[in-house]
This record gives C-alpha cells, sequence and structure tokens, in this order.
C-alpha cells in the first residue's frame, strides 16, 4: 500500500506535468481550496483528498449531490497536485544527477546530489 501511494502520486505528478500552481488557482473561483505550501502538505491533501473522491463514489448512486461534493473535492486535489509537480518536476533530473555522479570517483558530489535528490524524495516515502 505504501509503495503504491508513492507510485500514484509520483506518476500523475509527471503525467500532469504542464498544471501549475497558477493554472489551478485560476479555476478556483467557486469553491475554497485546502491549501498546500510545502511538498509534505500536498502530498497529505492528495492522498486524504483522493480518498474522498473515492469514499463519494463507493456510494451506490450517486446523486447530483455526490458530483457536486467531488467537483468541489477537486480545487484541494488540483492546488496540491501543482505543488507537487512545482516540487518534484526537476526531481529526475536531480535523480539521473546521482546516477551520473555514482558512475565517477568523486564520493563528496555524490553525497551533495544524493542528500539534495533524497531531500525531495523523501515526503513520498509515506
Amino acid at each position: 500500500m505504501k509503495h503504491s501511494i508513492k507510485l500514484m502520486v509520483t506518476a500523475t505528478a509527471i503525467i500532469l506535468g504542464g498544471l501549475t500552481q497558477a493554472d489551478a488557482e485560476e479555476g478556483m473561483s467557486h469553491y475554497e481550496a485546502q491549501p498546500s505550501e510545502t511538498l509534505a502538505e500536498a502530498v497529505e491533501n492528495f492522498v486524504t483528498y483522493n480518498d474522498k473522491v473515492q469514499d463519494v463514489l463507493a456510494r451506490d448512486d450517486l446523486s447530483v449531490a455526490d458530483m457536486e461534493e467531488i467537483h468541489q473535492l477537486t480545487y484541494t486535489l488540483e492546488i496540491a497536485l501543482a505543488k507537487i509537480n512545482e516540487e518534484l518536476g526537476a526531481l529526475p533530473v536531480v535523480l539521473e544527477e546521482v546516477h551520473l555522479a555514482s558512475e565517477g570517483d568523486d564520493t563528496a558530489g555524490l553525497r551533495t546530489v544524493a542528500e539534495a535528490y533524497l531531500e525531495k524524495a523523501e515526503v513520498l516515502d509515506r
């Protein structure tokens, strides 16, 4: 389960890489979204609000009110996903730097780039 969440968050952020914080906020004229100020907060909101969407979808018959509830939840999800993309969009590049540094003889350089990579990646280790 832990790894499924990590994979889902990472894959979704990469797939929707074009969504920015500004794009998400532009659509926020109808409902107030929960903020995602940090990457950790964004991941928490992403997981929590996806769970809420799943709970609504688990209902036998979806009413108009149920659909509106999902609509409202998506505002927070859009903000969270934009923050995840903003923070993790460069993660593959940093990982490649780790990969390349690991091929060389520069242990100090490797430690530096690996620490930068792990600092961002650790938030996904839920």
